[in-house]
């Protein structure tokens, strides 16, 4: 074995066998247009990697930043406290619901700021939380480090290690911003700060960064690595040389976060942390997986876990750009670093941040890639596929606030159909093998909306089916067979089926035959690509003897 060689191939040797492998079909079909509008290749090589410069932070880990979950301030204390016991490394408390705390609290809180940092989000100024920073001795307020961002109001003087000029992209991601965007607004939010301190040097010592992590694993590594690129590009455009280091705040996004089997929220969260300890975040909070809920003492364990098994099984904390040399990673990184630059300089020229953030650019984006999930273009595993149809928990935690999820659609059709739904059976005929692949898929697409379906027995001939329609109470029937056999059969199915009842055929056809079906009185029909939110809604309005969606 060890004398064993192998012939060396270049990309024109395994391109000619890339394309014979796919029977007719050309190359680009191999191609996957993102959001961003960048064209990811099969294969990335020496010979076409972009890589545009690779700048890596300075030190190697990351802080573990979980956030305390409490109701009232002594619980904060304590829970706080646990959670530092036990592989927390930061104070982290979000304002979206203000705590009552006494002066006891807010000393105990002063008291831990001076030995680990302190990060604070979605804060006013009239939180009580803030007063604990005029509980540090001013000798030991030096020593307190972390981040904050609180509109309007004013850090106590001798906190000089505290950053308060943040560039927040979490309320952009949400409303549907991409990685491009998400780095343009970065930058343009750091010209902002940057004209509102006395030099550039004073800007940066104050300025910190925070993103949302998302799902798309390489986008998110090659996001966190082009900023600091884009980094320095920003600073030489000020004329400083040597760049100075930006902290990275890194938080999972909620944007792909599903109230429908959410333990498949720890498997996003898990993924959305590795990208962003691989991309270069040098703190890092994850949101436990049932926090839209409500988060339970095991969740909010599950959640800092996350953290602790990566750093232990991983060692990439040991490591300061674990994903460098990757030709994939390196090129994604530069093209990221080209289009967010140009974003930035265009953003700039119409007026800013604020002019942008005003704009109908977020919510173009946002109802792009809601049409996307609602067309099974992009997954949300247990939601708009493989839908489990369990009990849910569909009530909102008071605890935390956010807009643009995309599993929202799915969550209401669920919570609709939970309530009433029709009696739906799949009609199906011939042999297993010839109706099981649409039975199946229908059975899937109703699901993920909380329909509930059962197979019918496997009929051979239309009176055999409508004789057994008879004897049973059906709202909803979908017919599932081969397309030839759908053909011969629909027309002579819909005169002998049961009044007012509902039905609909699995597949696409010539819009003539189409066209000829509903005339006949057929309802519509259900296939791959479909809107799943419209189609189910549809069905739902017909049923209840509304609107029908215009034979959806």
């Amino acid at each position: 074995m060890k004398l064993t060689t192998f012939d060396k191939i270049d990309f024109e040797q395994w391109k000619v066998e890339a394309i014979r492998s796919l029977k007719g079909k050309p190359l680009e079909s191999l191609m996957t247009k993102t959001l961003e509008g960048i064209d990811l290749h099969p294969l990335y090589t020496q010979d076409n990697c972009k890589e545009g410069g690779r700048i890596a932070k300075q030190q190697t880990g990351w802080i573990i930043a979980q956030q305390t979950q409490a109701t009232n301030g002594q619980q904060f204390v304590t829970e706080l406290r646990n959670s530092l016991d036990r592989g927390n490394d930061a104070i982290v408390y979000d304002g979206t619901q203000p705590l009552d705390l006494d002066e006891s609290s807010l000393h105990e809180i002063a008291q831990l700021m001076t030995d680990y940092p302190v990060f604070i989000t979605n804060t006013t100024k009239e939180d009580p939380f803030l007063k604990a920073f005029t509980f540090v001795d001013e000798a030991s307020r030096s020593a307190v480090k972390g981040a904050i961002a609180v509109s309007g109001w004013t850090l106590p003087e001798g906190f000089t290690n505290i950053r308060t000029s943040g560039a927040d992209t979490w309320t952009a991601h949400h409303n549907g911003a991409d990685a491009v965007t998400e780095l343009a607004l970065s930058l343009a939010q750091a010209a902002q700060y940057a004209t509102e301190h006395e030099t550039f040097t004073h800007f940066a010592e104050d300025f910190f960064v925070r993103f949302a992590v998302d799902t798309h694993f390489f986008m998110e590594i090659a996001k966190f690595r082009a900023f600091r690129v884009l980094w320095q590009a920003f600073s030489a455009a000020y004329g400083v040389t040597d760049t100075p280091d930006i902290p990275l705040l890194a938080t999972t996004s909620l944007r792909s976060y599903s109230k429908l089997d959410p333990y498949v929220n720890l498997l996003r969260a898990g993924n959305e942390t590795f990208a962003a300890v691989l991309g270069g975040a040098d703190v890092m909070t994850v949101h436990p997986h049932d926090i839209l809920t409500g988060p339970s003492e095991s969740s909010i364990r599950f959640a800092r876990n996350i953290q602790l098994v990566i750093k232990e099984e991983t060692h990439v904390d040991k490591v300061i750009d674990p994903a460098a040399g990757s030709y994939f990673i390196e090129t994604l990184t530069s093209e990221l670093v080209e289009k967010a630059w140009a974003l930035f300089v265009e953003i700039e020229a119409a007026g800013g941040f604020e002019v942008f953030m005003d704009s109908s650019s977020l919510a173009t984006l946002l109802e792009r890639r809601k049409d996307e999930v609602a067309k099974g273009k992009q997954s949300l595993i247990g939601t708009n596929v493989y839908a489990d149809l369990t009990a849910t928990e569909f009530a909102d935690w008071s605890g935390i606030t956010v807009e643009g999820r995309l599993a929202e659609p799915f969550e209401k059709l669920r919570s609709l159909f939970g309530i009433e739904q029709p009696r739906t059976v799949l009609l199906t005929f011939g042999e297993l093998k010839d109706f099981k692949p649409r039975a199946d898929f229908v059975g899937g697409f109703l699901a993920t909306g909380g329909i509930h379906s059962v197979w019918s027995p496997a009929f051979e001939d239309v009176q055999a089916a409508q004789t057994w329609l008879a004897g049973e109470k059906v709202d909803y029937a979908i017919v599932c067979a081969t397309p030839a056999m759908t053909e011969s059969i629909v027309e002579s199915l819909l005169k002998g089926c049961p009044k007012n009842m509902i039905v609909d055929v699995a597949g696409k056809y010539e819009t003539a035959i189409e066209q000829q079906w509903l005339g006949a009185g057929l309802n519509g029909f259900l296939f791959s690509g479909q809107n799943k939110v419209d189609k189910l809604m549809a069905i739902h309005n017909t049923w209840k003897g509304g609107v029908d969606g215009e034979k959806a």
